[in-house]
């Protein structure tokens, strides 16, 4: 088993690599939210220009202003997919950065283990040792009265 100040090392290490995985994963998280606001506020424009369009029908449109609009909807129909690819690639990134902060975690978790059985093993061997000792001491202090 590792030395006790080889573990406590190992620990520190695991824990730092755990705490940047962390808030690898929390700035990912952060993008990913902010790619999905800009999609969501993406949509809520495209449902207003439609819902404008659509009142611009009833009260009539000539040709060019139909086309410019039927343009403009197919213009932000190309900026929502380009969108939507920005969340999908986020959210891998988030996925990945999940997968890696749960790796350092068990890394870690794993460190902490092996230190409370390392601590566990000594506090054991200590007792065992003091144990011995108090048997040690109290047959030489039976068999030293029987002497006298």
């Amino acid at each position: 088993m590792a030395t006790p100040t080889a573990l406590d090392t190992l620990i520190t290490l695991a824990t730092k690599d755990s705490d940047a995985a962390t808030k690898h994963l929390g700035r990912c998280v952060r993008i990913r939210d902010e790619a999905q606001q800009k999609l969501n506020m993406l949509l809520q424009y495209r449902d207003e220009y439609a819902l404008r369009f659509q009142q611009n029908l009833t009260r009539g449109l000539n040709a060019t202003a139909y086309r410019n609009f039927q343009l403009f909807i197919e213009k932000i129909d190309n900026v929502l997919a380009g969108q939507q690819e920005v969340v999908s690639l986020t959210q891998g990134r988030v996925d990945e950065a999940k997968t890696a902060w749960q790796a350092c975690e068990r890394k870690r978790l794993s460190y902490d283990t092996l230190a409370t059985r390392a601590k566990n093993a000594a506090q054991a061997a200590a007792g065992k040792r003091d144990q011995k000792q108090s048997d040690e001491q109290a047959s030489r202090i039976t068999y030293y009265n029987k002497q006298n």
